[in-house]
């Protein structure tokens, strides 16, 4: 049900944004927005209390963004809250967040290895990325992981490249247990 709201609600501000060619700037004021959800846990609390009615709520959203995001973004806290899908507003602007990367070809990486990676090496590792992917532009997460003991793991999306050491262990082992000596 939550995938529902937050495609429903972030499709809408997807179709506004195009609309109303204001793509990037909702796209910006959207990332700022979520991390202030993100990083607050009152305003949460305060926005999902039973015992705080819709227009309080409204008020608190118009005192925080106000004078710092556009009518736009306070316009469509605005209608969430007035639905009662106050506890969807992240995952909301999530959604909305990633369907503009698609459709801007912006592709997030999260690259997993053993140790930190230099600078060049980071460099030519988007260099491929771009080049083997349908992406302009890809945002890099890079995770250091010392359980992977070399190699690398890319993830994009849904699609997984495992050139990790512990895979090939593991794959390795799980076929010398399936051999049979006679």
């Amino acid at each position: 049900m939550a995938k529902l709201v937050s495609k429903t609600y972030g499709d809408a501000l997807f179709e506004l944004a195009l609309e109303e060619d204001k793509l990037d700037t909702l796209f910006e004021e959207s990332k700022v927005v979520k991390d202030v959800f993100q990083s607050n846990d009152e305003l949460v609390k305060l926005l999902n209390h039973p015992k705080i009615n819709k227009e309080e709520k409204i008020k608190v959203i118009e005192n925080i963004f106000g004078g710092r995001a556009s009518k736009d973004i306070i316009g469509f806290l605005t209608i969430i809250i007035k639905k009662e899908r106050q506890k969807e507003i992240v995952s909301i602007l999530e959604y909305f967040i990633s369907v503009v990367k698609e459709y801007k070809n912006i592709g997030v990486a999260y690259v997993t290895t053993a140790f930190e990676l230099s600078d060049e090496k980071k460099k030519n590792i988007v260099d491929k990325l771009i080049a083997t992917t349908k992406y302009n532009e890809i945002e890099m997460i890079y995770i250091v992981d010392e359980s992977i003991i070399g190699g690398m793991i890319i993830r994009i999306g849904d699609r997984v490249v495992d050139s990790s050491i512990r895979t090939k262990i593991d794959k390795l082992s799980r076929e010398l247990m399936q051999l049979h000596i006679s």
